[in-house]
């Protein structure tokens, strides 16, 4: 697993000459309700078990959640499961919130 900043992953995503990565978002539906990164799938990070069928094990995943520590577990789950590309942001998205977007709520 590799991780990424939030200000690289901004980087990325507005470089329109790169493929952009799926964005897993798996916090709970209240805190992506409260902010989110435009763009993310919502997987809460319990039903990733029963639902990680529906992502492409071959798509490079970005791993989101309120400061990495949750999304650091899902990554380290879908490798086992298979899946080779997978980042963690670094900070999640209270990084996001602080450092790309100064506009997003944070909690």
């Amino acid at each position: 697993m590799q991780n990424i900043t939030a200000t690289e992953l901004a980087t990325w995503l507005a470089d329109k000459s790169k493929n952009p990565p799926v964005l897993l978002d798996v916090r709970e539906p209240w805190e992506y309700e409260t902010c989110h990164i435009d763009g993310v799938q919502l997987m809460p990070m319990q039903t990733v078990p029963a639902r990680f069928n529906e992502l492409d094990e071959d798509a490079v995943i970005v791993c989101i959640c309120h400061h990495g520590g949750r999304s650091m577990q899902v990554a380290n789950f879908l490798e086992r499961q298979g899946f080779t590309q997978m980042i963690n942001l670094t900070g999640g998205v209270h990084a996001w919130a602080l450092q790309v977007d100064t506009d997003m709520p944070t909690y």
